[in-house]
């Protein structure tokens, strides 16, 4: 019996793309938003799923980190870089001049944001759910266009109107595997952790970094989210190399629990394309 994996649906979307390209043998289930993907991994309705957490041009897909910071039984199992080209997509026989809405997922109208300020100025915005959504909705509606996929535009028998319409050429996400445990070490790995400091010492923050730094260990990213406590809380969110199996990664991993108020260890899991 094969496996399922949650992604963002309808069929065309990004996340779509990012499961087949995770595993094109999985029974794909189609969710209503990165949330609810994560919730459906944690419920156990789904083997694994599928997320994006971050874009080369827009940054970090709050939505899941949020997630993921909530739900945690949810760990991470592999990650995947996707290229990402974005397309203006509307009922055949529309002319980009006829078109006064533009529909998408908000991160897609913002990776795409040059082109719509210089092709379409007076278009109005208008979020939906996904990419795909936005698609099938768009070609029903007169004068409305939508920013998404090839494969959107096919499955909804829709017209690419402009193609290539990112901001920048080499547009590229950041998905996640998910699943209810991480990965064993690969040798080639990360590790994503959350942490709280206490606000109101100095040096707190620097402290954690400085458990890696001293170790060698090279940080990849690091983001906040708000704790949803109060002004001025933030939850720390970092990745960085190595397994937390590993003895120098464990040991820091240990110290930064000492330091930390709150502490999730998201997971490990082997770096994209071996990277």
């Amino acid at each position: 019996m094969a496996k399922k994996v949650g992604y963002l649906g309808p069929p065309g979307t990004f996340g779509e793309q990012a499961a087949l390209l995770y595993d094109g043998s999985a029974e794909l289930v189609a969710l209503p938003s990165n949330g609810a993907v994560v919730v459906a991994v944690e419920a156990g309705q789904v083997d694994e799923g599928i997320v994006p957490i971050e874009n080369s041009l827009d940054g970090g897909i709050n939505e899941t980190l949020d997630a993921l910071i909530r739900n945690e039984s949810v760990h991470l199992r592999a990650e995947l870089v996707l290229p990402v080209e974005h397309n203006l997509i509307a009922a055949k026989g529309t002319a980009i001049e006829q078109v006064t809405v533009v529909m998408s997922h908000p991160s897609a109208l913002a990776q795409c944001r040059a082109f719509l300020e210089s092709a379409l100025p007076a278009a109005r915005l208008e979020a939906a759910l996904s990419t795909a959504g936005a698609v099938e909705t768009a070609v029903t509606r007169p004068g409305t266009a939508a920013i998404g996929t090839r494969r959107a535009a096919e499955l909804a028998s829709g017209e690419v109107l402009a193609a290539a319409i990112q901001d920048v050429a080499h547009n590229k996400t950041r998905f996640f595997a998910l699943g209810r445990e991480d990965a064993a070490p690969s040798g080639q790995d990360k590790t994503s952790i959350a942490f709280t400091v206490a606000h109101d010492r100095p040096g707190t923050l620097l402290g954690v970094l400085r458990e890696l730094a001293d170790r060698g260990i090279n940080l990849t990213r690091i983001e906040s989210r708000p704790s949803r406590e109060d002004l001025g809380i933030y939850v720390f969110l970092l990745d960085f190399e190595g397994h937390h199996d590993d003895p120098g990664v464990a040991d820091a991993l240990s110290a930064v629990r000492g330091q930390a108020q709150y502490f999730r260890l998201f997971g490990s899991y082997p770096l994209a394309g071996g990277q």
